[in-house]
């Protein structure tokens, strides 16, 4: 990188902008939206992120891009679940607490990149996965735990209702994920969307259909609230 973009705030690889400036900036470095990404564009992109700060984050990989990737940065790691692709330094420190539920089991992969997402950017996550409303017992048993924590994300498919009932139950915020996961009146995740913005319990707030990433970048923002950053 010479001065003048330093200067800028961007490294131009001409068919990117990597923006070098965003974590001083807002707090969290750039990450790599990997889906669509041409061969060649994302090996390039990922290369160049690590070698300036020595660790990259991406979401929504595939494997072919995994074994791409892999031929430049050697340690690079892909969880095929939640489609992430990153490199982290070690030794990172994880603060406060964010919990992140499931419906069901189908809803884990948009559960996983949010968890993994929030984990990244330094917070600590509990995984509680398939309590959905079918079983309300199942959640019952995990509200202790539930209930500690800074802020709660709720994945959900089909009806989308488990936001709406983790709302009633816990006085932090929550942030409801709306899954595609249902059959074919579900119209791929919107009646889990409209149901979770049309929430009559308060406190919620609803990120787009599968949206972990933004599920968990939002979460962390509010445990760094909690602790004190």
């Amino acid at each position: 990188m010479d001065l003048n973009e330093k200067s800028r705030g961007f490294t131009d690889l001409e068919f990117a902008k990597l923006d070098t400036d965003r974590l001083e900036r807002s707090g969290f470095p750039e990450v790599v939206f990997c889906s669509g990404k041409p061969d060649e564009y994302l090996i390039s992109i990922y290369q160049k992120m690590f070698e300036e700060t020595g660790e990259v984050f991406g979401t929504r990989a595939s494997d072919k891009q995994y074994e791409l990737v892999k031929t430049v940065i050697p340690d690079i790691a892909y969880d095929p679940v939640s489609r992430i692709l990153k490199y982290e330094k070690p030794g990172k420190t994880r603060e406060g607490l964010c919990c992140v539920c499931t419906a069901g089991t189908a809803d884990i992969p948009v559960a996983e990149e949010a968890a993994q997402t929030a984990e990244y950017f330094g917070t600590r996550v509990e995984r509680v996965y398939d309590v959905g409303v079918s079983g309300l017992h199942r959640l019952l048993s995990k509200i202790d735990l539930i209930r500690e924590a800074n802020c709660v994300i709720a994945v959900a498919g089909m009806e989308g209702a488990l936001a709406s009932v983790i709302g009633g139950l816990v006085k932090n915020p929550v942030i409801a994920v709306p899954t595609s996961v249902g059959y074919g009146a579900s119209f791929s995740g919107l009646s889990a969307l409209l149901t979770m913005i049309n929430s009559c319990a308060n406190g919620i707030a609803t990120v787009n259909i599968d949206n972990g990433y933004g599920a968990g970048y939002m979460a962390t923002q509010i445990n760094r609230l909690a602790v004190g950053h």
